[in-house]
């Protein structure tokens, strides 16, 4: 009975042949309605999607800089159908964080799910970072002068008399908080290890900080080089008697000079002959003369003692030279 019923249910007829009646059609369109149902909302049924977003910071006013390293990239999650999901793209939910307004200092901002745009049906649930925070300063400019760095000793005996650069200062640029604490730029080391004379030379500046600019990167050096200056005491330097005709005693015999000059060629300087009053034309009798000194080219006599000697000069002529005359 029952399957006679099937039978007629689903019109089966003459030779096997399915015939479907009125009421079957609705019952398999019933059926292909619900299964494709349950295909569409499998395809629909709520996920979460992480993502990794990229962020641009725009519009950031003309003379401020970002000093501290914000993220590039924000953490997102998305819930939505699957099929929806599928289709995001991280690139194109990129992050556009606008600067217009921002002052120095630090300036926070807060992300919302509404900054990013995802489609319809699905809705961001979570975000980290959820603020960023920016470290803002003005950039400045100054005008510093150019410090040349000096490295090594000169050869013995000699100097550095002057150092010259040019150009003399150079202007930097850069964010205010560094900028403020430059108070001259130095150059990288310029080397006048046993130099005797005078060099130029082109040299680089050297960058502290990647965050200041030069105007220039390099500077042009010269350093001059002179023989040092001191004072040496002689004692004890004979008194010369020049052009005598009589004979005569001087007194006192001896003298005390300070000669100020170049140290290597003072430190040879021979005093014999240096200290002299001169006799010529005196005749018999007592005389007060200046005391002379004669010192080779490039020395200055700083002291002497005594300024005046008493020549005495007596009557009998000179027949032997002057240095066998003096009586004792």
């Amino acid at each position: 009975m029952r399957i006679a019923n099937l039978k007629k249910w689903i019109g089966l007829g003459r030779g096997g042949v399915f015939r479907f009646s009125e009421t079957g059609l609705r019952v398999l369109s019933i059926a292909l309605a619900i299964g494709l149902w349950v295909f569409v909302n499998a395809g629909e049924r709520g996920s979460v999607m992480p993502l990794t977003v990229p962020i641009s910071y725009r519009s950031l006013p003309a003379g401020l800089a970002i000093m501290n390293h914000p993220p590039d990239f924000v953490t997102i999650e998305v819930a939505g159908p699957r099929t929806l999901l599928s289709l995001l793209e991280p690139e194109r939910l990129s992050l556009r964080l606008d600067l217009r307004g921002v002052a120095p200092g630090q300036s926070d901002f807060k992300i919302y799910p509404a900054m990013f745009n995802v489609p319809r049906q699905t809705s961001v649930t979570r975000i980290s970072p959820d603020q960023l925070s920016l470290d803002i300063d003005r950039l400045v400019s100054r005008d510093v002068p150019v410090k040349v760095a000096l490295e090594g000793k000169v050869a013995d005996g000699f100097k550095i008399s002057a150092v010259e650069v040019r150009p003399p200062t150079v202007s930097i640029n850069g964010p205010g908080r560094y900028v403020s604490q430059v108070t001259q730029v130095e150059t990288q080391p310029f080397d006048v290890k046993g130099l005797s004379a005078d060099i130029e030379r082109s040299i680089e500046l050297a960058g502290w900080n990647p965050a200041v600019r030069y105007s220039v990167t390099r500077v042009e050096a010269r350093v001059e080089v002179g023989e040092q200056i001191a004072d040496r005491e002689f004692k004890g330097v004979k008194v010369e008697v020049k052009d005598p005709d009589y004979r005569f005693r001087v007194d006192p015999k001896q003298a005390t000079l300070t000669i100020r000059g170049p140290r290597l060629k003072l430190s040879s300087l021979d005093a014999k002959g240096i200290a002299y009053v001169d006799a010529k034309g005196m005749m018999p009798g007592s005389h007060e003369l200046p005391l002379q000194i004669a010192l080779p080219d490039g020395m200055q006599l700083v002291h002497q003692s005594p300024d005046k000697v008493r020549l005495r000069v007596y009557r009998e002529r000179l027949t032997i030279s002057a240095d066998e005359q003096h009586p004792s």
